[in-house]
């Protein structure tokens, strides 16, 4: 329909390294690609059948998958695997193919020149049909036939990010997308007028959905980025969102908590946030101090706090549940945190670190026709107002279920309350309570700490041990619970700063001397003492112009800060290398492959 009324107005425009425009897409002409490749599929008989999507950032992906729409093929996006730890990323390749069963690969002809030779010798891959779409001769569009896709048809399969287990494919159909699409359009009060900026993965449901088809079903510019060039500059997105006079963007907290700490005073000076009306944070945990950062650190540039919009959603549900009034304030609220351990809360009016108080963020009301239910997780019924519980949606985007898991399927998206037999509800394994009708999220289910019959969020801790030493990484903490002796106890795993020394010990010897020896003192202690070394035994080495890392008060401060925040003992403390915390390809924490690697000792710990 766009191509028929609008073919030469630009849906999509690429920014190859985040700030030089590389290629745009207009209506008429990703229309034509998406027939041909779709003509592609079909010759070889693969309507119905899966397809692999397999593409770096940019456009060629958009292309393959409407493609597939086109062709009645499910998409089945993930991203391009690491060729430089070639066993992981098989492992995890074979895996995802084994369970979604597909006939075809769709990529571009470089990724598959450096993928193909080595995925081809695996068992089970010989035989798909690999296919560079950016060959596809544009001809074939006249050869496409119509699939007759209705609501049911399955659109895509979106692997969540797996932690120890393989992922699970959740089955999403046309009239998924076209339900959540309509839900984003009217919470977000969008327009045609809208521009939006992402830099979000897009085989990442947040990415995908509200990315790329969100801006299509509404027929509204989209500017894209790689990921990778928003991570290594974060003021790529701001400056992508100033030039382009965006109005919607966002990403997870973390993208946020970046910006706030990485942008420089000068970087900020050049920025006009004016035009941006929603900011939308989602995905994982909003925080109330980040988004009182970000708001105060641009502010110069025009951000007002009323255009954050906290939301909350999952790939079972498509994408969006809940979201505010797009002018309003983030709504908060400041809690004990002792009664939220015991699964309900009490309110406090002001915010006093003495008495142990925690300020959530609220997610918003649920959108459109969607219902929120907050349930006991053990009698499976309903929680009274304001009492935390798992949350459970209902809604007509909520997916068809796991792909080829039956049972899994039954557990999580047919759930029926115990007491008056409402149902079905998909169980979204998150806890959290609403009040006045707003969702507030405390945290994951699956994720949660018990020790002494108290709850404990991870979420929490790991803020505690971020704030704790400025040698912990921001967002590269993991706090998570083993048995030792029949009992749990709590693990925390934090990545050092690359600007601290890594390969020392503590230095606690006295040495022979008066100031800095130039490293010839000498002295009694345990640590490796290869720079300037002063007459106290405290060493101060030059690796490279990096810090000297205690490591004895840097565990100290771990400890301390956790057991005065929240009242719990630290049984260990694993400091890791830089970037080796397990994540997903979202950059989300996987804390029990954190967990699985404490218990192996596979962890590139320190």
């Amino acid at each position: 329909m766009r191509a028929l009324e609008q073919p030469e107005h630009r849906i999509y425009t690429y920014l190859t390294d985040g700030e030089t425009e590389g290629a745009h897409l207009t209506y008429g002409a990703l229309d034509r690609q998406a027939r041909a490749i779709a003509a592609l599929l079909q010759s070889c008989q693969a309507s119905g059948e899966r397809a692999l999507l397999l593409y770096p950032a940019g456009l060629e992906f958009i292309s393959a998958f409407f493609g597939c729409l086109y062709a009645g093929v499910i998409a089945v996006p993930l991203p391009p695997p690491n060729t430089a730890q070639p066993q992981r990323a098989l492992s995890r390749f074979g895996a995802i193919a084994n369970d979604a069963q597909p006939t075809v690969v769709l990529s571009t002809s470089s990724i598959l020149a450096k993928i193909e030779g080595v995925f081809t010798q695996a068992p089970g891959l010989r035989t798909l049909r690999w296919i560079a779409t950016d060959k596809t001769a544009c001809n074939l569009a006249d050869e496409w036939r119509d699939p007759a896709a209705t609501c049911d048809t399955l659109a895509l399969i979106q692997y969540t990010s797996g932690s120890t287990a393989i992922p699970r494919g959740v089955m999403v159909s046309h009239g998924n997308l076209l339900e959540n699409s309509a839900h984003i359009d009217q919470a977000f009060e969008i327009s045609p007028d809208d521009v939006s900026v992402t830099w979000l993965p897009v085989f990442h449901d947040m990415g995908l959905t509200n990315g790329i088809i969100q801006p299509m079903y509404r027929g509204r510019e989209c500017v894209l980025m790689p990921p990778q060039s928003f991570l290594q500059r974060p003021v790529r997105w701001l400056q992508a969102v100033s030039k382009y006079k965006a109005t919607i963007s966002g990403g997870p907290n973390f993208a946020y908590e970046m910006c706030a700490r990485k942008i420089t005073p000068e970087q900020r000076s050049a920025l006009d946030l004016s035009s941006w009306k929603l900011a939308y944070n989602g995905a994982e945990p909003v925080r109330a101090d980040t988004l009182k950062r970000f708001a105060a650190a641009f502010d110069p540039c025009g951000f007002r706090p009323n255009f954050f919009y906290p939301c909350y959603g999952l790939a079972e549900a498509t994408l969006m549940v809940s979201g505010g009034f797009v002018k309003d304030e983030p709504i908060l609220r400041t809690m004990q945190v002792s009664e939220l351990e015991h699964n309900h809360n009490s309110v406090v009016q002001v915010f006093d670190r003495r008495t142990n108080v925690r300020t959530l963020v609220g997610s918003g009301h649920a959108v459109a026709d969607t219902r929120i239910v907050i349930v006991d997780p053990q009698s499976l019924t309903a929680c009274a107002s304001d009492e935390v519980g798992e949350i459970w949606v209902s809604a007509p985007s909520v997916a068809h279920g796991y792909w080829n898991r039956p049972e899994e399927t039954e557990l999580t998206f047919h759930a029926y309350l115990a007491d008056s037999g409402e149902g079905p509800f998909l169980r979204t394994g998150d806890l959290g309570f609403l009040g006045d009708g707003e969702l507030f999220v405390t945290g994951r289910l699956k994720d949660l700490i018990i020790i002494g019959g108290r709850n404990l969020y991870p979420q929490e801790i790991e803020l505690t041990v971020q704030q704790s030493h400025p040698a912990v990484r921001p967002a590269c903490c993991a706090a998570f619970s083993v048995e030792v002796a029949d009992e749990e106890r709590l693990i925390v795993a934090a990545e050092v700063e690359p600007r601290y020394a890594t390969n020392l010990h503590s230095a606690n010897g006295n040495g022979n001397g008066n100031g800095h020896s130039n490293g010839n003192g000498n002295g009694n202690g345990n640590g490796h003492r290869n720079g300037n070394w002063n007459g106290n035994g405290t060493s101060h080495p030059h690796h490279n112009g990096r810090l000297p890392l205690d490591v004895d008060a840097l565990v100290r401060a771990i400890r301390r800060a956790v057991a005065e925040e929240h009242d719990v003992r630290v049984h260990a403390v694993l400091l890791l290398r830089a970037g080796s915390m397990p994540k997903t390809s979202s950059g989300k924490l996987e804390r029990r492959a954190c967990q699985a690697g404490f218990l192996d000792g596979t962890l590139a710990s320190l």
